[in-house]
């Protein structure tokens, strides 16, 4: 494995390639998920020595972290790192919301499905249109001297949203869409985070797929976002990467979790998986030491994005 990172200004330490759980218990939000996949798929992570599991209320309306609480009894507690978030509230059709009080309340219960009494980290999921930013985080921060969570994160936030939730330097980690095709966080976040010591965790990694090189120009119609210039770009780049990942004895989607790993702005990588296999190929990724050249290389084929 990579060598591990220290998440923000917390005490929590984990390995730089974590887990993405939304397809563990994710019923709601993908077809055709089995419970028994997702036990298999945390278990060969845990296996594997991957310490980061990254759940939320929201996958499967706790079901993920129902999940994870019951694999976790299996395991040494203090050799994993749990981050879950909330925002959704139940009570009123699943309104976002940011309030100190929601927060609490979510925590308490996350702890329950988890089979836990501490977090690692703990995000604000989505940001609602009410709550001053600072005391959302001021709540957190309550909740983190009493030791139920160890560090404080903000998820889909602007980079307004951000600052405000650090007006007293609380938070930790924040994680946002980010991949080589989606570039805009590099431009103004990633100076602000790391001027200000916090973590950036980037979901859909592999931007949905694409990134694993198995679609063909035939697909740009999955990919609608782009333009047909861009889709072709991209194809194209996908195939110069492929060259480099053959150096490598490597897939194309490890190359990819391999350049995150070894991006400096980059501090944990949590691509999913549906089932066990896709946990252990991911895994593999660690293993690939890219060359300056070829991490250089990379970086330039998908500049534009």
């Amino acid at each position: 494995m990579a060598e591990n990172i220290r998440v923000g200004k917390s005490d929590v330490i984990t390995s730089k390639l974590g887990l993405g759980t939304n397809k563990v218990g994710g019923h709601n939000l993908f077809e055709g998920l089995r419970d028994e996949d997702g036990y298999a798929v945390v278990k060969a992570a845990l296996d594997e020595k991957v310490s980061l599991l990254d759940t939320a209320y929201m996958y499967g309306l706790g079901r993920s972290e129902e999940i994870i609480g019951d694999v976790l009894q299996n395991y040494e507690r203090s050799q994993v790192v749990l981050a879950t978030k909330a925002a959704q509230d139940k009570t009123n059709n699943l309104k976002i919301n940011n309030s100190p009080e929601f927060l609490k309340q979510a925590v308490d219960e996350a702890l329950l499905r988890l089979k836990t009494d501490y977090i690692d980290i703990f995000y604000i999921h989505f940001p609602d249109d009410e709550t001053p930013k600072d005391e959302a985080v001021g709540a957190l921060a309550e909740l983190k001297k009493t030791g139920k969570i160890k560090a404080i994160g903000v998820s889909n936030f602007s980079l307004a949203q951000i600052k405000e939730a650090n007006k007293n330097g609380e938070v930790d980690i924040v994680e946002d869409n980010y991949n080589l095709v989606h570039r805009d966080a590099e431009r103004q976040l990633f100076p602000y985070l790391k001027a200000n010591n916090i973590t950036f965790v980037p979901y859909f990694p592999l931007a949905a797929g694409l990134l694993t090189g198995k679609y063909s120009l035939d697909d740009h119609k999955k990919f609608k976002n782009f333009s047909a210039e861009q889709y072709k770009n991209i194809i194209e780049s996908l195939e110069k990467v492929r060259q480099i990942a053959a150096k490598y004895n490597a897939t194309v989607a490890q190359i990819f979790l391999a350049w995150y790993i070894a991006a400096p702005s980059i501090g944990i990588v949590i691509p999913g998986a549906r089932k066990q296999e896709q946990v252990l190929s991911n895994i593999k990724a660690t293993d690939v030491d890219l060359s300056e050249d070829d991490f250089a290389t990379i970086d330039k084929l998908f500049a534009a994005f």
